[in-house]
């Protein structure tokens, strides 16, 4: 199976740290992102898409040296324009009937991707207490996905999308257009897929994003070494 890794972003939340560093090479108790991320991944996956744009050269240069992975290769997003974007920068150079797509500044459970890594199409979640934060999942009566709602207006447990999915090879019949934010939006795909087939909402066990310094910075102090042990 293939897998991409969205890590094309800017960071500007982590600034001072990115701006000489990409976010996914930031080092989380003394590893790369990155590294953690390509550990965590299924023994099913065998080749691995890397998005890249900023600072991209310092990503090429670890994916040389990384021995998760028989296969890494860089794919260059020209300009950023969103991560739906990214993900169909991909679909040439992809073999696989279905892939994983997941973001490159979020650390994830091994159990939870190799979960989600079995479904025909899905989408991996985890409950926060403040859905205003966040996209949410809407369900069916049976479990499945309706849609994703980007911060929508309700209080309480609810389960959020951690940038983590299964897709098969027809996501990309779908045509995007610019979000409200000016962006093509990876959740789109995800919705449109929703509407002609099922996708399954996986409840995660262990979701870590790494958006801001307060948040780099405890994960420092997680253990994380059997948690995202994957390979």
């Amino acid at each position: 199976m293939d897998a991409i890794i969205l890590a094309a972003g800017l960071g500007t939340r982590l600034r001072p740290h990115t701006l000489t560093i990409p976010k996914p090479l930031l080092k989380v108790r003394g590893r790369p992102l990155l590294d953690w991320t390509l550990g965590a991944l299924p023994p099913s996956v065998d080749r691995v898409l890397v998005v890249v744009n900023y600072l991209a050269d310092q990503i090429e240069a670890y994916l040389r040296t990384q021995t998760w992975i028989r296969e890494c290769l860089p794919v260059r997003q020209e300009q950023p324009r969103g991560t739906g974007d990214a993900f169909r920068t991909c679909q040439p150079y992809l073999r696989s009937e279905k892939f994983l797509v997941i973001n490159g500044d979020d650390l994830y459970g091994a159990s939870d991707l190799a979960r989600l890594a079995a479904c025909p199409a899905g989408v991996l979640c985890h409950p926060v207490e403040e859905p205003r934060r966040f996209g949410i999942a809407f369900r069916h009566p049976d479990g499945t996905l309706e849609k994703l709602v980007e911060k929508p207006a309700l209080e309480g447990r609810h389960l959020a999308n951690t940038g983590a999915y299964l897709f098969p090879q027809e996501a990309f019949g779908t045509e995007l257009t610019v979000s409200a934010r000016g962006e093509y939006e990876i959740t789109d795909y995800v919705t449109a897929l929703a509407s002609k087939q099922r996708v399954d909402v996986v409840e995660a066990t262990f979701w870590l994003p790494i958006g801001t310094v307060e948040a780099w910075e405890a994960a420092q102090t997680r253990e994380l070494e059997t948690v995202m042990k994957g390979r």
